[in-house]
């Protein structure tokens, strides 16, 4: 071994023990991929129980990852959930309450000046990229592209035939950053084969990149179906299939299968190990889908609604098995920022999962979560929660009752007094935000 090669290997050693030493850290901050699917439900994975449904990647990431099972959308629909995963507040202070449509709410929008994950990330140095389904805003003005985001190939509506790509409105809705493009393809295979096309482009530095699935949303459509909607006749709306249950279970494999092709490319570019992939839904499922065991369905307060399938994958780093810990969509963004070593705005409603992950805790900090969607609103404090609107008040032990069929609220006088000044306070704090949707 000559001069040179000791020297180098002595500086290199000396420099990895004094990192050691101070404490530092040496690994690089990882990529993160963020797939959400639309209206997926509670029980519509195998790996969630469904032994019907044919998921068999997704069932891989949850046995090798964390998967969780008090896990939240942050509303019962697609927009406000959406604002709480970028923005990491209840929806409410965004002013994204309720669904931002094609109709009378087509010219508002998540405000640009509100700091968002995407923001945060890429001023960390990581490339970001969205594909598949925006929905929250219609105007360019609300662009991805101007809310952190460096690419977006998708949609900007609620939902567009899978190969037409016509919204519910009949307008063509299918974006390359701000313009409007034709390109043939099933809706999820062109989310796929972009995510695809980005990881080869931005391998060698980090990377986010958010996939917001259509799947298994309606028009219920599989691959070799035939476009539905024409430009100005948007029916049917849910598509022509008859056996909808059958199209559903299609949408879900083939969602799976192109998330089996990204992960097989992060291992073929060497980049699993420093990949953190999280998955989880907007809401819950509609009645096509399965939300057993629980009670209710997408736009109700009712736990079918707001609790979704969740798994957390990071090899080498995030520990194997399942978690009740309790936990919401808004979450994600400080549990990204943690993980990018990027700092984080002043003030956010969520709070990072990643000591949870890493096992670095066991639990998370206890905390009230709320829930508000048009004129009723809910409170879950431990295994307690509380639903309140115009006509009832409701009060469930989730740990006993996870179907919500037994009402305590003449039983339990402490807990529901506590709960409903908990409840009222919080809704005094988010009235002070305007509301821009319902």
């Amino acid at each position: 071994m000559n001069a040179f090669v000791k020297i180098t290997i002595y500086f290199a050693v000396s420099w990895s023990a004094l990192l050691l030493l101070c404490g530092c850290e040496t690994t690089e901050p990882p990529n993160i991929i963020l797939i959400v699917a639309d209206d997926l439900g509670y029980g519509d994975l195998g790996c969630y129980g469904n032994l019907e449904r044919n998921s068999p990647h997704l069932d891989q990431l949850a046995e090798k990852g964390m998967r969780f099972t008090d896990f939240h959308a942050n509303a019962p629909v697609c927009s406000p959930t959406r604002a709480a995963i970028i923005t990491g507040w209840y929806q409410q202070r965004s002013g994204i309450t309720g669904v931002v449509t094609a109709g009378k709410y087509r010219e508002q929008g998540l405000d640009t000046a509100v700091t968002t994950l995407a923001k945060v990330l890429r001023q960390q140095g990581y490339q970001t990229a969205m594909f598949g389904k925006w929905h929250l805003g219609y105007d360019t003005l609300y662009s991805p592209l101007n809310h952190g985001f460096d690419k977006f190939r998708g949609f900007v509506s609620g939902n567009i035939d899978y190969h037409s790509h016509i919204d519910q409105a009949g307008e063509f809705d299918w974006w390359w950053g701000k313009t409007l493009k034709r390109e043939p393809g099933y809706t999820t295979d062109l989310i796929t084969d972009h995510a695809l096309e980005f990881i080869q482009q931005y391998k060698d530095q980090p990377f986010f990149l958010f996939l917001s699935h259509e799947a298994p949303h309606y028009p219920y459509q599989g691959r070799a179906d035939t476009a539905d909607r024409r430009i100005g006749h948007p029916h049917p709306a849910y598509g022509s299939r008859t056996d909808q249950g059958e199209a559903y279970q299609e949408m879900i494999t083939v969602m799976d299968e192109g998330i089996g092709q990204i992960i097989t490319q992060l291992e073929e570019q060497g980049l699993a190990e420093n990949t953190l992939i999280f998955f989880c839904s907007d809401n819950g499922a509609t009645k096509v889908g399965s939300n057993t065991p629980l009670r209710g369905y997408k736009g109700e307060l009712w736990e079918g609604g707001h609790r979704v399938p969740a798994i957390a994958y990071w090899p080498g780093e995030i520990v194997h098995g399942t978690t009740n810990a309790k936990a919401m969509t808004m979450d994600l963004f400080p549990t990204f920022a943690e993980a990018a070593k990027a700092p984080l705005p002043d003030q956010l409603d969520g709070i990072s999962l990643l000591p949870l992950l890493t096992g670095k805790a066991e639990v998370l900090p206890e905390r009230h979560l709320f829930w508000q969607f048009k004129e009723e609103v809910a409170i879950r404090k431990g295994p307690w929660k509380l639903i309140q609107s115009p006509e009832d008040t409701l009060l469930f032990n989730l740990r006993k009752d996870l179907s919500e069929t037994n009402n305590l609220i003449d039983l339990e006088i402490q807990m529901r007094d506590s709960l409903m000044h908990l409840l009222q306070k919080w809704e005094m704090e988010m009235a002070q935000y305007p509301v821009k949707t319902r």
